[in-house]
């Protein structure tokens, strides 16, 4: 009997793809979508609408978002100068769950969210426990002295899920966090056609 992966690795096998904000798990092992047609379902063509609907749920699920959420930052993004595929990923990345996580503190976005709401972090000095919050550049993290200790957090620290990335400033000694620059498409720990999302979206929101 083969183990149970759970849930969230059943996600990316429907997606295609290891999705790090979701799950330290692969589905390298087991690459084809989940049921008994995996196979089959694997080979079989999407249609237009499902080929944006997948890369939407992509970035839904890594980032952890609800679809009222997601329909937000697409309207934030709009806002801006640049194009709205890459402000969009810019701003998710930027969010407060997803700096922790990156930053290596927590396994998962999920994991981050939770250190986040429980009061966990500090940022540039104060007590933050809003997940959303979007860091700009020269903002500091760093965890609690009193959440030093928690076990998960000593781990990830140790072995983060991934590698910290550029735009991110690490100080090994103090365990502190800072956002050096914005991050670029390219900082997106998944493949996703942004494009295709900014798509979806165009005639629901």
């Amino acid at each position: 009997m083969s183990r149970l992966t759970g849930p969230r690795v059943k996600i990316m096998r429907a997606l295609g793809v290891d999705l790090p904000g979701l799950s330290r798990k692969t589905i390298e092992a087991r690459p084809t979508p989940p049921g008994q047609h995996g196979n089959k379902a694997s080979r079989k063509r999407r249609s237009d609408f499902g080929v944006k609907l997948q890369e939407k749920q992509k970035i839904r699920f890594n980032y952890g978002l609800t679809e009222t959420q997601m329909r937000r930052v697409i309207l934030d993004a709009r806002k801006g100068k640049e194009p709205t595929g890459e402000r969009l990923l810019q701003l998710l990345e930027r969010r407060m769950d997803n700096v922790v996580f990156r930053a290596g503190y927590a396994p998962t976005v999920i994991a981050a969210r939770q250190l986040v709401s429980h009061g966990h972090l500090m940022l540039n000095g104060k007590a933050a426990n809003i997940p959303s919050i979007r860091l700009k550049v020269g903002d500091e993290l760093v965890i609690k002295a009193k959440s030093k200790n928690i076990p998960m957090i000593v781990e990830t620290i140790k072995q983060p899920a991934l590698a910290r990335p550029e735009w991110l400033s690490w100080d090994e000694s103090a365990q502190v966090v800072k956002v050096a620059h914005l991050p670029a498409v390219s900082d997106v720990p998944f493949p996703v056609d942004v494009q295709l999302v900014v798509e979806y979206y165009a005639n629901r929101v």
